[in-house]
């Protein structure tokens, strides 16, 4: 077993080069399958560390290898790269430099943790008990980047017998750790709903059939699908987020566009609930006259992790990391598609805390100003690689 005091001192000795990692990756955002600067900066670092990278992989995704002292185990470690079309508001002097565009959600410290990972790796290859994998991927918030590098073969390359991904989490306080045996994140699908009616002026409304009327009730009756026939210790949800319809405060309009969300933990839910939202959908469009169409999109399958993963370890940090905050039952209804990795291959999925409310670093993600403690970049790197470690000594 490698010494532990001698990791984490390699991983605090990084951490001026990841704070300027970091901070380089924040200055320069890049939205998805758009990360060329970020995979250049990246390729770079790797080089300077004696990787050989492979680049190219959907766009900008980079991969990059090490082996210690066997092959096997194989552990592949994920870092996301893209950032999001939000308006920074930090103020930070390291603040977004692209109009409307900023790390909102900590893959700019995602990268940066993924070069120290990979320095550290490095630094101890010759007691290395397996081999490792870095892999940066593109395109996380939605736009399909993981699905699209194992359609061009990645997993193919990487051949990995396990498979560890994390997110920084500012919704916890440094020190803390979350992560479940089971889905650790939900599935998420997009789904749109139209509404064809007839339309017709305001003041007759007899001579119409109000998409919009439907659409009012219609909502209202989606509603029941979770809370009537969903067991209400099973975590779902169903939003409807948009709702777009006329253009003339007189005029009842011949079309109603919907579109929202479903969230579940299981393939399972995520079928009887599409099934009993489409119900619902063609029962009150008919109600009021309408006809109905729902289109769906799958953005990602729940996040599965493990059980054997998990166990392996938490049982490793809680002797390399005694004094972790760990929250072994940690959920959340957010989606993350490593999800696609994780149907393949088996692996350990983490929420590390990276809030400081003391020093106001404690908005959520996804919010202009968003921003975390720099502290948890070192601890993070000390997370992955004994992860890493672990999974090689299993």
């Amino acid at each position: 077993m490698i010494d532990p005091h001698t990791l984490r001192r390699i991983a605090q000795n990084l951490q001026p080069q990841l704070v300027s990692w970091r901070r380089d990756f924040h200055q320069f955002p890049e939205l998805a399958f758009q990360e060329e600067r970020s995979a250049a900066q990246i390729v770079e670092a790797l080089k300077r560390s004696q990787y050989d990278p492979i680049t190219g992989i959907a766009q900008t995704g980079v991969v990059a290898s090490i082996e210690g002292l066997q092959k096997r185990p194989r552990v592949m470690l994920r870092f996301d790269m893209d950032a999001l079309p939000i308006k920074e508001s930090t103020g930070a002097a390291y603040a977004s430099q692209i109009d409307g565009v900023m790390h909102a959600c900590g893959h700019d410290g995602h990268m940066a943790i993924g070069l120290g990972v990979a320095r550290a790796l490095k630094e101890i290859q010759d007691e290395l008990p397996g081999s490792a994998v870095l892999l940066f991927q593109p395109a996380e918030e939605g736009a399909g980047g993981a699905l699209r590098m194992i359609s061009e073969g990645v997993l193919d390359s990487v051949s990995a017998d396990y498979a560890v991904g994390f997110h920084l989490w500012n919704e916890r306080p440094l020190g803390w750790l979350g992560s479940s045996r089971s889905a650790s994140m939900a599935g998420a699908d997009r789904i749109y709903i139209k509404l064809s009616g007839k339309g017709g002026h305001g003041a007759q409304p007899h001579l119409a059939h109000d998409p919009i009327l439907a659409a009012a009730h219609l909502i209202t009756a989606l509603q029941t699908v979770v809370s009537r026939r969903v067991d209400p210790l099973e975590p779902a949800v169903l939003s409807i987020t948009q709702i777009h319809a006329g253009d003339a405060f007189n005029v009842i309009p011949d079309q109603v566009d919907m579109h929202g969300t479903i969230r579940t933990f299981s393939r399972e839910r995520r079928e009887s609930i599409l099934n009993d939202v489409e119900q619902i959908i063609k029962k009150q469009a008919e109600s009021f006259n309408c006809q109905a169409e729902m289109v769906v999109k799958e953005i990602s399958p729940p996040l599965v992790n493990d059980p054997h993963a998990v166990d392996c370890i938490l049982d490793h940090f809680a002797r390399c990391a005694p004094d972790l905050a760990v929250d072994p039952d940690f959920q959340v209804l957010g989606s993350e598609d490593m999800a696609f990795f994780m149907e393949q291959i088996p692996g350990f999925h983490f929420f590390l805390g990276s809030s400081n409310p003391e020093k106001g670093l404690d908005a959520a993600h996804h919010n202009p100003g968003f921003d975390f403690d720099e502290s948890v970049l070192s601890e993070a790197v000390y997370l992955c690689v004994q992860a890493a470690l672990a999974l090689m000594e299993a």
